[in-house]
């Protein structure tokens, strides 16, 4: 069974760069065909699917967010990474991490909440 937790600071202020740490266990994350994606829920919205790295390292990103995110991991940790530039009040959400392989097969971390404000 594929566990997910995320980690990274509560509260950033306007402007800063934020950073989140996957940490994966119960399973590598360069086992083939799984994709291991950051997806965020805003306060009163739907979750919005933001980026992911596959397992041999490929990365894709939202259209919208494209130029601010920026997804990496370290195979040595099993742990995958977004950071994400120029913060606005507009990115407070809850931002997840998850598994999914091309079988269908998906698994959620519990998310973490972040606050953008000054």
């Amino acid at each position: 069974q594929v566990q997910l937790q995320e980690s990274g600071p509560g509260l950033v202020k306007p402007s800063q760069t934020l950073s989140l740490t996957c940490t994966v266990s119960g399973g590598s994350i360069t086992t083939s065909h799984f994709y291991w994606s950051w997806i965020r829920q805003p306060p009163g919205k739907g979750r919005e699917w933001m980026g992911a790295i596959a397992y041999d390292g490929d990365t894709y990103y939202s259209e919208s967010l494209k130029s601010r995110a920026h997804i990496s991991r370290d195979t040595s940790k099993n742990q995958f990474y977004l950071q994400m530039n120029s913060l606005k009040p507009e990115d407070t959400a809850v931002y997840y991490c998850n598994a999914r392989h091309i079988s269908n097969m998906d698994y959620w971390g519990q998310g973490t909440q972040v606050t953008v404000s000054s």
